[in-house]
């Protein structure tokens, strides 16, 4: 009866032994997937990877429910709800792999109880009931729910060295950049993205991008002062080609545009009057149509980083009201002085545009569109004003 007891300890001892042993041989990673060809793939992807021996686990924070109630309207308005997903690593890897885009996994070293600490952290995060988080591109997305469980395990020591340093990025820097083998999308962004976007990113604010925050964790230190990485295994090739490495720069594209619109519309104005007219006008109509939806994501929308978009002043919802002033401005002596009017100040907002962009620092970085559409407003205005004081 007296050897109970010691049997018991002994038993409890020897669980505690093998727990330990367990968790110090539990791995933790960070999956980083490169860029892929489809457009929403260009900013690459993170999750994390829990490996206990027998079947590693992928908790990926990059789904979403497209049957979700509201979902269209909710996209259209900045009010994402994107899920964490814990499934099994070579289920996550199928599509990577079917998709041609590099894996590769960043082991760390954490100790047991770190290891611990975020297995259980995302392990809550994965229950139904908690897996949903409102999605934001830029502050709250894959690559930031990745370090951010990794920086509470570390008792806020990721973030105290990655705000420390700043590689010179801005959220309009990197998404343009990224998103440049197509090119819609990043004309699309560095037009709708307004005065925010220009802020100086630290590197903590960088990991919004999943190669940036990869990028770190390789320079990071670990909590004994070593490494952060331990090592770094690549999972699948890269198969696609790579995004630039640096802003593509095109302001003497811009320019070139902007002149040879200018000069195209000059040519038109005397030897194809009928042309030109058809040029002012989709001029004007474009005009219109860009900066009343840049107005409208301002007002009605949660993309925050769209609000106060000096563009507007460049492309002026006036511009559509001078269109439509165009057609009755015959009608009455009051349409026309409406329609001179609102050709003044389509012209006057572009004006202010310059003002701005020269006349303080820190602004809005739009050099490239003041330059394709500056010329252009000054001949359109002076052309269209000349014809109505002949009349």
């Amino acid at each position: 009866m007296a050897n109970k007891p010691v049997r018991r300890w002994f038993v409890l001892l020897l669980g505690l032994l093998f727990a330990g042993q367990a968790l110090a041989e539990l791995r933790v990673g960070v999956m980083t997937m490169q860029p892929g060809a489809i457009f929403w793939e260009r900013f690459g992807h993170n999750a994390i990877v829990i490996d206990d021996g027998k079947r590693p686990m992928s908790y990926n924070f990059g789904f979403f429910d497209p049957t979700e109630s509201g979902f269209a309207g909710n996209f259209v308005k900045g009010r994402m709800n994107y899920i964490l997903a814990a499934l099994p690593l070579e289920q996550d890897l199928d599509y990577y792999r079917r998709a041609g885009r590099g894996v590769s996994i960043q082991w760390l070293d954490l100790d047991a109880a770190q290891k611990q600490n975020i297995r259980a952290r995302l392990e809550f995060l994965a229950k139904p009931e908690n897996a949903r988080y409102r999605y934001d591109y830029f502050t709250n997305n894959c690559a930031t729910q990745v370090r951010d469980v990794l920086d509470a395990a570390l008792d806020g020591g990721l973030k105290r060295q990655m705000v420390a340093s700043s590689l010179g990025n801005t959220y309009r820097s990197e998404s343009v950049r990224l998103a440049w083998p197509a090119k819609w999308m990043a004309l699309g962004f560095d037009l709708g993205m307004g005065r925010a976007g220009d802020a100086p990113l630290n590197r903590w604010q960088d990991a919004f991008i999943p190669m940036r925050l990869q990028q770190s964790l390789r320079e990071a230190k670990g909590p004994n002062g070593g490494p952060l990485v331990l090592a770094e295994q690549s999972i699948l090739p890269d198969t696609l080609p790579p995004p630039p490495a640096e802003l593509a720069p095109w302001t003497l594209t811009a320019a070139a545009i902007g002149l040879a619109l200018a000069g195209l519309f000059f040519w038109m104005a005397r030897h194809a009057p009928r042309l030109a007219t058809a040029l002012q006008l989709g001029f004007w109509g474009l005009c219109g149509l860009i900066g009343t939806l840049l107005l409208l994501i301002w007002v009605f929308t949660e993309h925050r980083f769209a609000y106060s978009n000096e563009n507007l002043l460049l492309f002026s919802p006036l511009a559509g009201l001078a269109l439509v002033l165009y057609s009755v401005r015959k009608r009455s002596e009051g349409l026309r002085r409406a329609y001179v009017l609102a050709v003044k100040a389509v012209a006057l907002s572009a004006v202010i545009a310059v003002l701005l962009k020269f006349g303080s620092t820190g602004g809005q970085s739009n050099m490239v569109w003041i330059l394709m559409t500056l010329p252009l407003h000054w001949l359109v205005a002076r052309t269209a004003l000349q014809a109505e004081a002949r009349k």
